[in-house]
């Protein structure tokens, strides 16, 4: 029955943040807002509204273990099963300038992480306020130098006002119930099973949060279009560590859980370096790196269970 309703949640979630992103873009364009406004917006938003409401869920419920495991374990789901499922249908062949700069971001990101668990800092308000303005200062670079996809934006239907609103309300609403039953089903998952929640966190919820990210990599390789696919996913990154958990530092304060500190920390600094340096030294990514990633997320998984 907890199976059920985590899957009943996350696909309220995956519902409510579609209806919600395709409210706001119609509304913006309704109110004459700039295309590069509104894109920001849905680029940062659009793929970390699972998320996010996840995570503040856990967090205001006191179960801030699955907060952290869920960005944690989707910021390594993302990079070694989204990518890989990704590259073995269709290589990447063409690296930037631009991903590799934000594949080191995300290595200077987990590097931080790293530090606030050794010295054992809190997530607050304080930490919430500095990484919400990194962000804000990352957002307008990528804006300036160009480097963020419009397109979906562009594509999206425009509805009128009251339709608008309504799918910002609804989405809203699915967001609130859906991430209400994805953490209960995964809260008590954790304790009929006897897990902990951290686990369930890097692990179970993760891979229900990455599951959208997922399927556009595999339509997007299908399709034969996976030119932003990377910078999606590399981005996705960034947006989990410092907006998600920005955002949540404000409905509480907590730390990284001891079995994320020592371990899952470290899989997800390792996994992104491991595929900067395989995008400097070979300057695609292909068939092998899939491979190769795929086999590391089962081990990585098989571990935590075993």
């Amino acid at each position: 029955m907890d199976f059920i309703i985590l899957t009943i949640g996350l696909a309220m979630l995956i519902g409510g943040a579609e209806s919600v992103v395709r409210g706001s873009v119609s509304l913006g364009k309704k109110l004459k807002i700039s295309l590069f406004a509104i894109g920001v917006v849905v680029v940062a938003a659009g793929t970390s509204l699972p998320e996010l409401a996840n995570c503040v869920r856990a967090v205001i419920t006191n179960h801030p273990d699955i907060a952290i495991g869920d960005i944690i374990g989707s910021n390594i789901a993302n990079i070694i099963l989204v990518m890989g499922a990704t590259t073995v249908l269709c290589p990447i062949v063409n690296i930037t300038r631009n991903q590799i700069n934000q594949s080191i971001i995300n290595i200077v990101i987990a590097l931080g992480l790293i530090m606030m668990s050794l010295f054992m800092v809190q997530f607050n308000p304080v930490f919430g306020v500095i990484t919400l303005i990194l962000l804000t200062l990352i957002m307008v670079y990528q804006v300036k130098i160009g480097s963020l996809n419009f397109s979906d934006v562009e594509e999206q239907g425009e509805y009128s006002m009251f339709i608008s609103g309504i799918l910002i309300v609804i989405g809203i609403f699915l967001l609130v119930y859906g991430s209400k039953f994805f953490v209960s089903g995964a809260v008590n998952i954790a304790t009929v099973y006897g897990i902990p929640e951290s686990v369930i966190g890097v692990s179970l919820v993760a891979f229900g949060t990455s599951l959208p990210e997922l399927t556009v990599g595999i339509l997007s390789a299908i399709r034969k279009k996976i030119d932003f696919a990377l910078g999606n996913v590399l981005g996705s990154n960034i947006y989990n560590v410092l907006g998600v958990l920005g955002v949540t530092s404000f409905f509480g304060r907590f730390e990284f859980p001891t079995m994320i500190a020592t371990f899952d920390l470290y899989v997800m600094t390792g996994v992104i370096v491991f595929i900067t340096i395989y995008m400097i030294a070979m300057k695609k990514l292909g068939k092998l790196y899939g491979i190769i990633s795929l086999l590391i997320y089962a081990f990585y998984i098989s571990y935590l269970y075993i």
